[in-house]
C-alpha cells in the first residue's frame, strides 16, 4: 500500500470566516473519500468493539449494546492531511470518555485499530474530556462504507488519519507507538493549526 498523494483537490469552497480554516488548508463541501486500502464490509451481527491492553479488564460490545450506549451528536469542523477542510459537519456517536469509563487504566496512549488492519496511535489527553466519539452516523443518516461506517473514530482537532475509519477497538499502552501513517512517515501527533503533516514539520 502506498501512501496517499499529497496533491489530491477537492471543490473549493469561498470562505467568510477565515479564522476557521487551519494554516495551509482550502474549504470544500464534498467529502472526498480517501483510504489506505479496500473498504471492509463488516456484517453488524458480527460487529463488536473492545477496549484492551492495559486495562483492569478488558470490555467488549456487540452492535446493539454499543448502540445502547449514551449518545452526543457533535457538529465539528473537520480537516484532512490533503489539505481539504469541511465545515460543520454532524455526527452521532459515543464519546470516548464514556467508553474508557468501561475499564480502569493509568495508560497515557492507545492505539486505535480497524478492520482491514489500519491502526492510529493517540495519547489519552487527545481523545477524553470531550475531544472524540466513535460515531455510527454522519448528517442525520448511518454512517456509508466509503466513510468508515458502520462506525468511525471521530478526532476533529487533529487531521482526519487520526479518526480512523472501520474502528473496532482502542488498545491501551504505556508507550506511544506509531500507527499505520506515522510509520510512513506523518507526523506522530497531527495537528492542523500547526501543519503537523509530515515527521520534521
Amino acid at each position: 500500500m502506498s501512501p496517499i498523494s499529497r496533491g489530491f483537490f477537492g471543490r473549493r469552497q469561498p470562505v467568510e470566516d477565515t479564522s476557521r480554516v487551519p494554516p495551509g488548508q482550502y474549504v470544500t463541501r464534498d467529502f472526498p473519500v480517501l483510504s489506505a486500502g479496500p473498504t471492509p464490509h463488516t456484517a453488524l451481527g458480527e460487529w463488536s468493539f473492545t477496549i484492551s491492553g492495559q486495562v483492569d479488564e478488558p470490555v467488549s460490545w456487540t452492535w446493539e449494546e454499543f448502540l445502547a450506549l449514551p449518545s452526543e451528536t457533535p457538529t465539528v469542523d473537520i480537516h484532512c492531511v490533503t489539505k481539504w477542510t469541511k465545515f460543520d459537519t454532524t455526527w452521532k456517536g459515543v464519546s470516548v470518555d464514556t467508553l474508557l469509563s468501561a475499564v480502569n487504566t493509568e495508560a497515557p496512549y492507545l492505539t486505535a485499530w480497524s478492520d482491514g488492519g489500519y491502526t492510529t496511535n493517540l495519547a489519552l489527553d487527545d481523545v477524553t474530556d470531550g475531544k472524540a466519539w466513535v460515531a455510527y452516523e454522519f448528517g442525520g443518516a448511518p454512517l456509508e462504507s466509503e466513510h468508515g461506517g458502520p462506525a468511525r473514530l471521530l478526532v476533529p482537532h487533529l487531521y482526519f488519519w487520526k479518526s480512523a475509519k472501520w474502528v473496532r477497538g482502542l488498545t491501551l499502552t504505556p508507550d506511544d507507538e506509531p500507527g499505520f501513517w506515522e510509520t510512513y512517515g506523518y507526523h506522530n501527533h497531527g495537528d492542523p493549526w500547526l501543519e503537523q503533516r509530515y515527521q520534521g514539520d
